[in-house]
């Protein structure tokens, strides 16, 4: 089932996620609800605060890009991260363009760590400890600001957010159009 995303400015987004345990209930039907609502919204990642649920849950997935053919291919790189939490940043700090499907039509760089090392439970809730490279680190990264009430706008400088301002309003107020469904703060 596709679930509604919410936007900026609704509370939830805002919050401190809670960590669940293995008998949060029906854990796996919400899973594969967050696997379809990202991939039917064109997403590569979502946090359940997103979809107005303030737990420590995260999907990530995409595939692989291949330049000479321009498609994309292999099966998908796919996580399930319950409770996750980095534990280490490593590597250069580095650039790269984010969007956010809770903050549509807008997209800036953002500065982050290239490696991070990531600890948590898997949708079996199997602890995992893994060093995440590249994209699968920007995603991390983006997925678990969510679960910590961030979001990467908040990384912007001043004067860019102050640059933005009207377009921020407009989602805030539910003056945007996405091909997905979305949830407001000021609109039913």
């Amino acid at each position: 089932m596709i679930l509604p995303i919410i936007g900026l400015g609704h509370p939830t987004l805002r919050k401190t996620a809670q960590p669940i345990d293995a008998d949060y209930p029906d854990l796996q039907q919400l899973i594969d609800n967050m696997f379809e609502t990202m991939y039917a919204a064109d997403g590569v990642g979502l946090a359940a605060p997103q979809v107005d649920l303030p737990i420590r849950l995260v999907v990530m997935g995409y595939r692989e890009y291949d330049e000479k053919k321009k498609e994309y291919v292999g099966d998908p790189i796919e996580r399930t991260m319950i409770n996750p939490e980095i534990v280490e940043a490593k590597g250069e700090m580095q650039y790269y363009n984010e969007g956010c499907l809770s903050v549509p039509n807008i997209h800036e760089d953002v500065l982050r760590p290239e490696t991070v090392v990531v600890k948590y439970f898997d949708r079996n809730f199997q602890p995992q400890t893994e060093e995440m490279t590249a994209l699968l680190a920007r995603i991390a990264q983006h997925e678990i600001d969510h679960l910590d009430g961030k979001v990467f706008v908040d990384r912007l400088s001043p004067l860019k957010r102050t640059l933005l301002k009207r377009k921020l309003n407009d989602i805030v107020t539910g003056k945007t159009r996405t091909h997905y469904r979305m949830k407001f703060a000021t609109k039913k």
